[in-house]
């Protein structure tokens, strides 16, 4: 099937009244791109990173525009015609309001375009020693004898690909030594969690705060055959819930992964002696260099002791214990 993309430039002081007007005129299915809008979110949202991709953050430079889908058939270039003559009379409307140009772009899709073209960009990826993260439609030569972990990376929250994941992943792959019990905060895709049970660990919990991580953990964990009698998918915030803390704390864990923020380790690493065991490994990451300091203040004054510290580009990783 044939679709036509339709953008219509516009202004972040008009993008609300654009997106008003086509839902007025029937369009319930559009995608907003907003400069202003993708600055806010990050803004009121800066707990969850502390780094900004700086292609998306150039790619979303000066951009206010809408995109909408409609099946190139008969009546197509005419729903078009109408949408033009709706953009002109939306500026008569409000002629005190800049609504940009609401120009009309148009381009030309295939399903398969959407469903499919976005899988060349994910190719198996070896991790370590022994690891290798593999989209789970692939089935790749493994003449090495990795150890695969299949993952669907069109669910978001993590594929593998970044140096925190894998610094994470290489620390994992040296310490588990079978029969752990692992949790894992912030767990996101459960690509981490996953990891552990493969290596040899027993059981392992993945915990995050957005309740979409949750399913999508679950999802990742049954392509590997891993089901709930392994792993368990839990959505909650153990640094400000104490309650739930409490209960997931229960009986302690050999190996607590936490693959977040600084902002996020550092509050979290008050918390972590209540889930380690006497032996148990703490493994961190996610923290960029120029946070290396504070971090590794926060886990020891939190009577951690640090055994290593590991960089990958910009990124560390740190491995802790009780001390």
């Amino acid at each position: 099937m044939q679709w036509l993309e339709l953008t219509i430039q516009t202004s972040s002081a008009g993008i609300e009244l654009l997106a008003e007007r086509l839902t007025v005129l029937g369009y319930d299915s559009f995608i907003m791109d907003d400069q202003a809008e993708f600055d806010d979110f990050l803004e009121n949202n800066k707990q969850y990173w502390d780094y900004v991709d700086e292609d998306l953050a150039k790619q979303m430079e000066g951009l206010s525009q809408i995109r909408l889908y409609l099946e190139d058939g008969p009546g197509a270039m005419d729903a078009v015609s109408d949408l033009k003559t709706q953009m002109a009379l939306l500026k008569q409307q409000y002629p005190k309001v800049d609504l940009g140009s609401l120009e009309i772009g148009l381009a030309n899709l295939k399903d398969e375009d959407w469903e499919n073209n976005w899988k060349q960009y994910y190719q198996p990826l070896p991790i370590g020693k022994r690891l290798l993260v593999v989209p789970q439609w692939l089935s790749p030569e493994n003449s090495e004898g990795r150890l695969p972990i299949l993952l669907d990376p069109g669910m978001i929250f993590g594929t593998g690909a970044h140096a925190s994941t894998q610094m994470c992943m290489i620390a994992m792959e040296n310490l588990i030594r079978g029969g752990e019990r692992v949790i894992d905060l912030g767990s996101g895709s459960g690509i981490l969690s996953i990891t552990a049970l493969l290596l040899g660990a027993a059981t392992a919990t993945g915990v995050d705060i957005d309740p979409k991580a949750e399913d999508i953990a679950r999802e990742n964990a049954a392509i590997n055959d891993l089901h709930a009698d392994r792993f368990t998918a839990a959505t909650g915030d153990v640094i400000g819930d104490r309650t739930m803390m409490e209960r997931l704390a229960q009986g302690g864990y050999d190996m607590v992964l936490a693959n977040i923020v600084a902002d996020v380790i550092i509050p979290l690493s008050q918390v972590v002696p209540h889930f380690l065991r006497k032996d148990g490994v703490f493994i961190c990451s996610g923290i960029l260099d120029q946070r290396l300091d504070e971090v590794r203040a926060a886990i020891e004054g939190a009577s951690l002791r640090i055994d290593a510290v590991n960089t990958m580009e910009d990124w560390c990783q740190i491995t802790a214990r009780l001390a």
